[in-house]
């Protein structure tokens, strides 16, 4: 592939080069100069709604929008001066009279970009009357809340939705100053084709569209003498909770993490990289089956729940395809109210198990059917995400980055390297074929303990992987938007007659997987994720153990109490099925 040509211009009369295609807005960071936006994000095509980046090219009266213009040879920009402050300012003036000023009350207050905005140019006073509609928030799904009243209309959410996930289910609906955001077809989020995976609040700019707080159901929770408070932690949790407390993205803080929860009063502290392990084991074990016998291929992964919804209403012709394993968040759920709670003699009706996750669409999860119910009460109590355990942290007083490490409990708190992988796009699939290798050629180890191939940030990745001599295809897919790219290739597949191309997939519905999840802190990028991903890996390169069957706590949890993969007794807690669900759910 060819270079891309280099377009020198000045911005601010600083020389700069970028290669063409270039926008002003990114050419400007070379420049070290920020100019202010709020409809523009990385992820998604400039599409020049706020007006807030207009600049100007030097003897020309024009003003142009610089997220969606591209550099040209000899551009001499400028992106600040007395006109372009007064017309920001303007806009952000005009935003502000159509938004409440209950900030203090908001879930983004001190993370929100239009109030960082305002406080850049010192907004005081409001110059134009207040233009409120009234219009309702929408509260109608476990996982996310969409509050139109506050909607900017920059649009980023249905992008979002439509471009990044090929959802469609938010869409602007009216015209003029009634044009607002709502699910399509002016249903509420419930009803819509909504997968839940919160990609549009943590796109959102402002308190449009957030997770639903669940904090106020865990003090709860942590007050009452009668619970057995426990928790567990996802792998991407690890190298994301710290940004809230001035870490860097991917600096892993597991071991202050424990001792944080401590403080919050649970009971025990389990890792969800353990029952990551115990699902390769069963999701492991079922590719194997399949694989040597050639039944129901390709095996697709299942532990994504916005990509379990989404094929229920979009792929139901995949079922059968589907691993029946359920989630790690599942799986240590129903481990906790069953074999951890007979290990240590508790009545399994008194424990309370909290999932601390990255992602909304484990909101939805925790009560999705009958299955999540496998101790004989609802497996996880409550889910709560990275965003909601900062704030709680932040809000009982605890310092932080003042914690000495802590380990996870025994029984369910022990993981390897395979383990905290599953946090990143690629994850589960590498984790799965160490082990796969393993159970295939009975082989205490793979020749590589690293696939290269299932690492990266294409949307689409494959590969093919040699396995006692037989070719393994493989592919793996992130960001909704590139599934069905994926599956539409197998239903070629299907009605030409031929075998299917790929073995195994791995799918989950984030960019990037769980470090780029839905309930992550704020302001995630493809270079902030890279960074997650790398400390989640520097995590895998680290452990004592890097292949899941290989993990102690594992191997007794097989011995002592499950059996072996696959039993009867494994089947009925740490599996499910699915079924067709309806697009639209009225």
């Amino acid at each position: 592939m060819s270079e891309k040509k280099m377009i020198n211009l000045k911005i601010n009369d600083v020389a700069v080069s970028v290669p063409e295609g270039t926008n002003i807005l990114d050419a400007a960071k070379l420049a070290q100069v920020k100019i202010p936006a709020l409809c523009y994000h990385p992820d998604l095509p400039a599409w020049a709604a706020c007006g807030l980046c207009v600049v100007k090219q030097k003897n020309s009266p024009k003003t142009l929008r610089a997220c969606a213009t591209a550099c040209t040879e000899g551009m001499d920009i400028v992106t600040h001066d007395a006109e372009l402050y007064a017309i920001r300012r303007t806009v952000l003036e005009l935003t502000l009279s159509t938004h409440p000023n209950d900030c203090l009350q908001c879930l983004r207050n001190g993370n929100c970009e239009l109030q960082r905005l305002a406080q850049e140019f010192g907004i005081r006073e409001a110059p134009y009357g207040k233009r409120l509609r009234g219009l309702e928030r929408d509260e109608s799904t476990p996982s996310i809340v969409l509050n139109p009243e506050k909607c900017i209309l920059c649009g980023r959410c249905a992008a979002v939705c439509q471009q990044m996930q090929g959802i469609w289910a938010l869409e602007f609906i009216g015209r003029g100053e009634k044009t607002r955001i709502a699910p399509a077809a002016d249903v509420t989020l419930n009803e819509s084709p909504c997968i839940k995976c919160g990609q549009c609040s943590a796109h959102c700019p402002v308190g449009a569209i957030y997770e639903k707080d669940d904090t106020g159901k865990l003090v709860t929770a942590l007050r009452d003498s009668e619970k057995v408070c426990v928790v567990q932690i996802a792998p991407a949790v690890r190298v994301a909770l710290g940004e809230a407390f001035g870490m860097k993205p991917g600096e892993l803080s597991t071991g202050k993490i424990y001792a944080a929860l401590r403080r919050l009063g649970f009971k025990a502290v389990f890792d969800t990289n353990f029952s990551a392990d115990v699902t390769i084991m069963e999701e492991g074990t079922e590719f194997v089956k399949r694989f040597t016998q050639q039944q129901q291929l390709p095996l697709l992964t299942s532990c994504c729940p916005a990509w379990t919804e989404y094929m229920e209403e979009y792929a139901p012709d995949f079922t059968e395809n589907f691993s029946t394993a359920k989630s790690p968040q599942q799986i240590l759920s129903a481990l906790a109210k069953t074999y951890w709670a007979e290990k240590k003699g508790i009545d399994p009706k008194k424990v309370y198990m909290v999932a601390v996750m990255p992602c909304t669409a484990k909101k939805y999860e925790v009560s999705r059917d009958e299955n999540m119910s496998a101790s004989g009460q609802q497996d996880t109590d409550i889910a709560i995400t990275t965003r909601e355990l900062a704030r709680f942290i932040q809000a009982s007083g605890i310092d932080f980055n003042g914690l000495a490490d802590e380990k996870a409990d025994d029984l369910l708190g022990d993981y390897t390297g395979a383990g905290t992988i599953f946090g990143v796009t690629g994850g589960v699939m590498e984790a799965a074929l160490r082990t796969a290798y393993c159970l295939i050629t009975k082989e205490e180890t793979p020749p590589s303990i690293e696939f290269a191939d299932c690492r990266g940030m294409d949307g689409v990745k494959e590969a093919t992987i040699t396995i006692a001599g037989t070719p393994v295809r493989i592919a793996i897919a992130h960001q909704m938007g590139n599934v069905k790219h994926v599956l539409d290739a197998i239903r070629e597949d299907r009605a030409a007659g031929r075998k299917p191309r790929y073995d195994f997939i791995e799918v989950m519905a984030c960019r990037g997987g769980c470090v780029g999840g839905g309930g992550q802190p704020m302001g995630a990028t493809d270079e902030i994720r890279a960074l997650r991903a790398k400390g989640l890996y520097a995590d895998d390169e680290k452990s004592a153990q890097r292949m899941s069957h290989l993990n102690p706590e594992v191997q007794a949890l097989y011995r002592d109490y499950l059996g072996e993969p696959n039993s009867e007794k494994a089947h009925k807690l740490l599996h499910t099925h699915y079924e067709e669900h309806k697009l639209y759910k009225r």
